[in-house]
């Protein structure tokens, strides 16, 4: 299968229902601190609303938050960290009703509630220190 560029951005829109899957594997190293990031924008540029923020700090946690107006909220963080240095992974994020929930490698492991209506997305990106095979929006 084709790599993916890094970062991979894409214009799309979300409802319940819909889905992102991301397959790839950290790019370096754990020791060198690589991290991942999963953005969902309510705009077409960088700078516009987050309404799903998914950050990974390779083998140390997980953050998920949402950006509005321009500010950041409360964040939710887990030191459960499933990926493994330099093994693929495929991560599954399912668009539901009151909730973004979370799976990797099959199994469910996060959740965060809507903050802004995922119908608002316009955007998603994924992007920093991973090496992507592949990305659906379904």
């Amino acid at each position: 299968m084709s790599k993916q560029q890094v970062p991979y951005t894409r214009a799309t829109s979300l409802s319940v229902g819909s889905s992102v899957t991301v397959r790839g594997k950290p790019a370096i190293c754990f020791s060198k601190h690589p991290q991942m990031q999963v953005d969902f924008h309510t705009g077409t540029d960088e700078n516009s609303d987050i309404a799903f923020h998914f950050r990974v700090y390779f083998g140390i946690s997980v953050k998920l938050n949402s950006r509005q107006n321009g500010s950041w909220n409360c964040e939710v963080s887990s030191c459960e960290v499933p990926f493994v240095e330099g093994q693929e992974f495929e991560l599954h994020i399912l668009v539901l009703q009151n909730e973004y929930q979370v799976m990797v490698n099959g199994k469910h492991l996060y959740s965060l509630n809507h903050r802004l209506p995922p119908q608002s997305v316009k955007l998603v990106q994924v992007w920093r220190d991973v090496s992507l095979t592949s990305v659906c929006i379904c």
